[in-house]
């Protein structure tokens, strides 16, 4: 008998759970305020050079976690920057620099404006092409 019920209370249970819709809260109202994104802008940079880019692509490790063909790098902690679609644009990639996310480091105070703007400039032109 003992092991009839040990058996039917998961078996109760999990038949309970049978056909019941999942249900979401949805807020009817806010209190307060909500906080400003804390991402930062892309600084009005200096025109990139790609050639230089490709120099700071390397020299900042970029190819230990990303794939990007015309720099030879198979990184796969990042995302494979050759089959990102849609294709970022100049400024998204100029923010991810200065701002990372996810498991990227935020290169701001990292590299200049100038290094960052190479660099985006060169991942820019390498995936458009």
């Amino acid at each position: 008998m003992r092991r009839l019920v040990f058996l039917a209370v998961p078996v109760a249970v999990l038949v309970a759970g049978c056909g019941s819709q999942v249900v979401s809260p949805t807020a009817e109202t806010v209190v307060g305020t909500v906080p400003a994104a804390t991402t930062t802008p892309a600084p009005t940079l200096p025109p990139g050079n790609a050639a230089a880019g490709a120099k700071v692509f390397a020299s900042a490790g970029c190819g230990g976690c990303h794939t990007l063909k015309a720099a030879g790098a198979s990184g796969t902690v990042g995302p494979n920057l050759d089959q990102l679609n849609p294709k970022p644009t100049l400024v998204k990639i100029q923010t991810q620099v200065i701002n990372g996310g996810g498991p990227m480091p935020p290169f701001k105070g990292q590299l200049s404006n100038q290094q960052i703007a190479d660099v985006a400039q060169y991942v820019y032109t390498s995936t458009h092409g």
